[in-house]
């Protein structure tokens, strides 16, 4: 629980990454050995940060004698005051909230590759082990290690400032944070392949995260909006997954067991997002979609030709197949099941959703609605076979032999 905390606060001193974990870590250990016999101190994060700072003093001290830099002085002299300031606890509450953002800032890099950014961020900020993420991911652990290990050797490479840029620098930033944050999200809620259609633990470390930045960039809109958004996706968890392990769809889910308080989080983010009155993100808009389920206490209270003209917006701001397949899943359910495959049928020689499992999926459940069935059970039992996901396959199969 102290660790981000810990690496944050050594980062902003030491300006490498894997440094700071390398003390943090050194500083768990000697809790490992003294606190069995001194007992837990009052304030267990001071002290390892503590510890952790003058493990950082000796390192720069043996830096210093070698290169005689005069910045490592300076960050010398810098630790020294602090811990000599009269009230060490408070002002290490003071930096903390700075130091997890700029963490998040510096673990979510662009210099960085999507996977590296997405690995060193559970690592680091999320708390999960090498071990933890590999599973996540269904790939090796040597895999996820030399990922984290190269982002490490990147991030020092490149001298990345441990810090929160400023304009046009914070926007880019922010939204490769954002992006990260709603990777892992998604991972978690349906995953993409194993054995298990949903991923708990991703989906909590997504939110966790997304409520720390929520609470440290309170100004930003789409940092709301992707709250939002989870918020209330991870209402509907109970209802996703029957007794079992097997999916259930959304319209066929139990809304008693989505999660009330969720939602009403969710919905508080939302407006929270919308009073900032700055442009419209894709965060926001698709946390407005989530609404609109949310707020439906039957699946015919939906109000779909809302949610299309959410997804008409959505597909204007980020264009994107992806997008224009959830919008015509939409248009099917507001205007008709031919006007949907309509606009499903102008996506099927896109190259990006060549081997996209859910688009067959979507054309066989519109063309199971008009009665075209032998074209729909194909249809299903070619997503089946695109699919990597178990539980999903599964499902799909099943919908191919009950189609009639």
């Amino acid at each position: 629980m102290e660790a981000p905390k810990v690496i944050a606060g050594l980062a902003r001193i030491v300006r490498d990454v894997g440094v700071a974990e390398d003390l943090a870590q050194d500083a768990l250990v000697a809790a490992l050995e003294q606190w069995p016999q001194s007992g837990i101190p009052n304030n267990p994060g001071a002290w390892l940060m503590q510890t952790a700072k003058h493990r950082a003093i000796d390192l720069l001290r043996r830096k210093t004698l070698l290169e005689r830099k005069h910045q490592e002085l300076g960050y010398e002299i810098e630790i020294e005051q602090a811990l000599t300031a009269p009230d060490l606890d408070a002002a290490l509450d003071d930096d903390v909230g700075d130091d997890l953002l700029r963490l998040m800032f510096t673990a979510c890099h662009p210099v960085l590759s999507t996977d590296a950014r997405v690995a060193l961020t559970l690592r680091m900020l999320g708390g999960l082990t090498t071990e933890e993420i590999a599973r996540a991911f269904l790939v090796p652990d040597p895999t996820i290690a030399q990922r984290i290990v190269r982002a490490k050797k990147t991030l020092a490479k490149a001298q990345v400032p441990f810090e929160v840029p400023r304009g046009a620098d914070r926007a880019e930033r922010l939204s490769s944070v954002l992006e990260v944050i709603y990777l892992i999200f998604n991972e978690g809620y349906s995953a993409t392949a194993g054995d298990d259609w949903m991923r708990p633990a991703l989906c909590e470390e997504a939110l966790r995260l997304g409520r720390v930045l929520a609470e440290l960039a309170t100004q930003e809109p789409e940092v709301h909006g992707l709250v939002a958004l989870m918020e209330i996706q991870s209402s509907r968890a109970r209802a996703r997954i029957g007794p079992d392990g097997e999916p259930i769809l959304l319209l066929d889910q139990n809304r008693m067991l989505w999660d009330r308080l969720l939602i009403r989080r969710g919905l508080a983010a939302l407006a929270r997002a919308e009073n900032l009155e700055a442009e419209v993100g894709p965060y926001l808009l698709q946390a407005s979609i989530a609404a609109c389920h949310a707020r439906a206490r039957t699946p015919e209270e939906t109000d779909w030709r809302r949610i299309a003209a959410l997804y008409q917006a959505l597909a204007s701001l980020t264009p994107s197949p992806v997008v224009e397949l959830n919008r015509a899943v939409a248009v099917g359910m507001a205007y008709g099941p031919k006007a949907g495959l309509d606009l499903v049928d102008a996506l099927v020689d896109e190259p990006t959703l060549k081997d996209y499992h859910l688009l067959p999926s979507v054309r066989g459940d519109l063309l199971n609605k008009l009665g075209r069935v032998d074209e729909a059970r194909a249809e299903f039992e070619r997503a089946a076979a695109l699919t990597r996901n178990t539980r999903e396959r599964e499902l799909l199969l099943k919908r191919a032999a009950v189609t009639t």
